[in-house]
């Protein structure tokens, strides 16, 4: 386990949210979860705390609540090898009331925000040519899903 791991706070829709995660994302799985049932007297049988692994990245997670919700001050950032990849992430993640937003960013049915990106992102926004660099930067800004043809066009 690594020595730092997201502590995510939910509402009352744990389950769902793993269910929901586990399902977008391969290599992934629940690693334990307690339910109310199996710290109060009664039927009741929602997720209180779960850890889980997405894509090998180890998360915890609390059904604390409507006190606290998620931020853009915090995203997940998702490397993809391809625009396959980005579309099957953006469509999966943004489906169900989920949000488009600008420049690759996006929030999920639960309101975590999340960065899709191309892995090689950093290629066309660090060209060693400043011009190309510049114009990748403002195809970006322009770009809800990310395109990586349209950073490909760009820099040539």
């Amino acid at each position: 386990m690594s020595k730092i791991t997201p502590f995510l706070w939910f509402d009352n829709n744990l389950g769902e949210a793993i269910t929901y995660y586990t399902q977008i994302f391969k290599d992934s799985k629940v690693i334990s979860k307690s339910t109310l049932k199996d710290i109060t007297e009664g039927p009741v049988e929602t997720v209180q705390t779960a850890e889980f692994e997405l894509a090998g990245q180890r998360f915890m997670a609390l059904a604390g609540g409507p006190m606290f919700k998620f931020t853009e001050a915090v995203s997940f950032y998702v490397n993809c090898n391809d625009q396959a990849e980005i579309d099957y992430y953006w469509n999966a993640l943004t489906a169900d009331g989920g949000q488009e937003s600008r420049c690759g960013w996006l929030k999920d049915k639960f309101g975590l925000s999340w960065q899709i990106v191309p892995e090689n992102l950093s290629k066309f926004l660090g060209n060693s040519d400043p011009a190309k660099a510049k114009k990748a930067m403002q195809a970006m800004l322009k770009m809800t899903k990310m395109d990586i043809a349209k950073f490909e066009e760009a820099v040539k």
